[in-house]
């Protein structure tokens, strides 16, 4: 066989399905899309008229309008923008993914304007037909002495163009909805799809329910005019200059977007031209105290026309915990504009929303440290988090770490271990819960030995993290072991047959030939027993909890595994059961002590709580006798 040179063909016949099926993920974008290319025709007239090219005329008020008519079943879209020529349809429409606004963008792109056009791909409009069984456009171009243009095409490749009859430039689109897509007839459901993507596009969209207008115009009654209003905020506040917007303006668009009334902490405005252009504003919302219950939503936009919302590639992942919203005309974006390509690009954009982040919080701790701190409950998950998923960002924040100790003082992790570096050198105390560990707490304060509060549920995996990134420091939970501090000095010889003795009778009484037993004189006598749990042990049993590894285990098993039960020589009831191992009541006590330590360390689990209760009845009685 010779060998053949030449050019792959496209079939329309073959493409033209796949579009229609495949091409968006989403059928109401086609909304957008449309939505959008009526936009780039009105920027595309502005840009002419700007550069002398097309003289307006005094009275012209550019507008798109989206007109439904839930009796026909269709929907409809005019702009008075730039408008086609026979040519031009044939060119722009009846060719499959050829842009006209490429082809626009390539022919004046020596012309200054700060005018932006959307489109780039030229397959919006055959989103048209995951929707519609017959489409028509109906245009007339601005230049002078056009003809109007009408095309029909019913969905499949084949199509008729002849004379128009309008008779103002722009286009106008009507979709003959299919029987699966009526919903796009209904008023609610294409106000709910215009604001979801067009509510900051950059020219003016009013919406008409056709049938309510022919009930209005048929009325015998007078009604006095209403004033329109359009569906979109033509200029959000994150095209402002910083400095030309005021607090309220940000939380009122705070509110608008989000739907949320509870006021944000603090906002950052991004605002860069150079070597990108990016612009938008990140709210830091006050977070619910559950680490699962965090959702922020970051809203990406392309020149004012909505992508998408959280787009990791963009965003980096713990930013997403945060309410906003970014602009950037740049992105690489694939061809149905709803997600992006592979690019080192959006990398650096990635990088340089997170530096800015970091700059705002930790100049916030440099001159605002009060402010700072009385936001830190809020912005702490969000910080860990970050620091957790992202290096460069915990090496912006590392020194700008607060924690929370038993005073309700905020230090920093060098400032807390400068503080106890008498008693506790490079080891960090803490609690993560108060009530639970009061008496912990107690003995901690009674001793003048501070500890930080950290109850979060990202704490655990955080201290881990900050121990590998601070060699030599140490996070210890205050039920972990019972510090020197609290003890008298005796040597373990001098406790071992103490020890031993106690061990046989507690071993006895709970009916636990496991259970480990440690006897020491603490220096409050009035303590009596105590549990102790390895920080090694407890992080490993949280770890396996967190990832769900225990849904195909007895949860018993990890329960009182590495526990410790520590007993106190200096304790008058500890003291009894040594002296009286067969008492006949020695039992009873031995049970009350072991729940008493358990319950200062963690809740009773349902059934050891109702014989606690039973048994503290009992106790009682026993008193009164």
């Amino acid at each position: 066989m010779r060998k053949k040179h030449g050019s792959l063909s496209i079939n329309s016949d073959n493409i033209f399905p796949i579009i229609k099926k495949w091409l968006y993920s989403d059928h109401d974008i086609f909304i957008r899309e449309v939505v959008s290319n009526a936009c780039d025709a009105v920027t595309k007239l502005r840009k002419l008229s700007l550069i002398g090219e097309y003289e307006e005329t005094d009275d012209i008020a550019y507008r798109i309008d989206v007109i439904a008519s839930p009796t026909d079943k269709t929907l409809t879209f005019i702009d008075n923008g730039i408008g086609m020529t026979a040519a031009e349809v044939q060119e722009y429409i009846n060719q499959i993914a050829f842009s006209g606004a490429s082809d626009f963008l390539e022919k004046y792109k020596d012309k200054a304007t700060d005018d932006q056009i959307i489109g780039h791909f030229g397959l919006g409009f055959y989103s048209t037909f995951m929707v519609a069984d017959k489409v028509t456009i109906n245009t007339l171009s601005y230049q002078e002495g056009a003809e109007p243009v009408f095309w029909e095409c019913d969905g499949g490749t084949e199509f008729t163009m002849s004379n128009g009859d309008r008779d103002v430039h722009g286009t106008e689109i009507t979709l003959y909805l299919n029987e699966d897509s009526y919903e796009f007839a209904n008023e609610y459901r294409v106000k709910e799809v215009l604001n979801k993507y067009c509510s900051f596009m950059p020219e003016e969209i009013y919406f008409t329910n056709a049938d309510a207008a022919k009930e209005d115009t048929t009325s015998e009654e007078v009604e006095t005019e209403k004033e329109e209003k359009p569906l979109n905020d033509t200029k959000p506040l994150w095209t402002k200059h910083p400095n030309d917007c005021t607090e309220e303006e940000y939380k009122e668009f705070y509110k608008k977007v989000f739907l949320d009334f509870k006021e944000p902490l603090f906002w950052i405005h991004l605002n860069m031209d150079y070597p990108f252009n990016l612009k938008g504003i990140l709210y830091f919302p006050k977070f619910n105290s559950e680490y699962d219950t965090l959702e922020g939503t970051i809203k990406l936009y392309n020149n004012q026309v909505f992508i998408a919302d959280n787009i990791k590639e963009v965003i980096p992942e713990f930013l997403l915990l945060l309410k906003g919203v970014i602009d950037c005309p740049d992105l690489p974006l694939n061809v149905s504009r709803s997600a992006l390509q592979n690019d080192g690009f959006v990398k650096k954009i990635s990088d340089y929303i997170t530096k800015k982040v970091a700059d705002k919080l930790s100049g916030m701790f440099k001159t605002e440290r009060e402010t700072y701190e009385s936001y830190w409950d809020d912005l702490s998950p969000f910080i860990k988090f970050g620091c957790l998923k992202d290096d460069k960002f915990n090496d912006k924040m590392t020194n700008y770490i607060l924690y929370k100790n038993l005073e309700g003082k905020y230090l920093t992790l060098e400032e807390y271990l400068e503080a106890g570096k008498e008693q506790y050198e490079n080891t960090v105390f803490y609690t993560d819960n108060e009530k639970v560990q009061s008496q912990y707490i107690n003995m901690f304060k009674e001793q003048g030995i501070d500890a930080v509060i950290l109850t979060h549920n990202i704490d655990t995996p955080f201290i881990t993290h900050q121990e590998q990134k601070h060699e030599g420091v140490k996070f210890t939970r205050i039920d972990s072991d019972i510090t020197n501090t609290f003890k008298e000095d005796v040597s373990e010889d001098e406790l071992k047959e103490t020890t031993d003795k106690l061990t046989e009778t507690f071993r006895k009484a709970l009916d636990n030939e496991t259970l480990t037993v440690k006897v020491e004189k603490l220096k409050n006598a009035d303590i009596s027993s105590m549990i102790t749990l390895p920080e090694e042990t407890r992080r490993m049993q949280e770890m396996m909890k967190m990832y769900s590894m225990m849904g195909a285990m007895d949860p018993s098993m990890f329960g009182a595994e590495g526990q410790t039960l520590v007993l106190n020589a200096n304790n008058q009831l500890v003291q009894f059961i040594l002296e009286n191992p067969e008492g006949d009541n020695t039992n009873t006590i031995c049970e009350q002590l072991y729940d008493l330590a358990l319950l200062a360390h963690a809740p009773l689990e349902a059934e050891a709580m109702t014989k606690f209760i039973a048994r503290s009845n009992r106790i009682l009685n026993l008193i009164t006798q």
